[in-house]
């Protein structure tokens, strides 16, 4: 077997099929490779690089596009947060909506951050009118117990 031969046979193919008394067969067709690599076989991959060969048949192309990372920037004008309004209220009006309006508070904080605008601007005016509930709810409960104690205290 001379060197060209040995080039196109995959490693450990020789004729010890013959010697062993079995038959020979036929071996099987591989690819030239033009780099001048070791002989490339079917089952292996094709080199990439400047000696990229086409694809298999069969076989499909995957482009990978890299990852995109997408920073934002804070609202130049941002978006009032009522933030002060909503502690407020939470500590000395109406506990329940106080917290709901810090929630949205914080809520218009991030969206600010964020920039994303129109999301600042519905959680900021549902801080608002959550905000502006509690203190009428508060506002009222205190007006009706001081009601309640001159009316109390008259009939004293």
């Amino acid at each position: 077997m001379d060197l060209s031969q040995s080039l196109n046979q995959p490693p450990g193919a020789d004729d010890s099929f013959e010697k062993s008394g079995m038959p020979a067969a036929a071996p099987p067709e591989y690819q030239h490779n033009p780099a001048g690599y070791l002989p490339s076989f079917p089952s292996q991959p094709v080199p990439l690089g400047p000696y990229a060969q086409d694809p298999y048949p069969g076989e499909t192309v995957v482009t990978v596009q890299p990852a995109a990372y997408v920073t934002a920037t804070p609202l130049a004008s941002p978006v009032p947060e009522y933030l002060a309004y909503s502690i407020f209220i939470m500590l000395c009006c109406c506990f329940p909506l106080g917290i709901a309006a810090l929630i949205f508070s914080s809520s218009t904080r991030e969206a600010n951050y964020s920039g994303q605008r129109e999301l600042a601007e519905k959680n900021s005016k549902t801080a608002r009118t959550l905000n502006h509930i509690g203190l009428g709810i508060g506002l009222s409960l205190i007006v009706l117990i001081i009601i309640i104690q001159i009316g109390i205290w008259s009939i004293r």
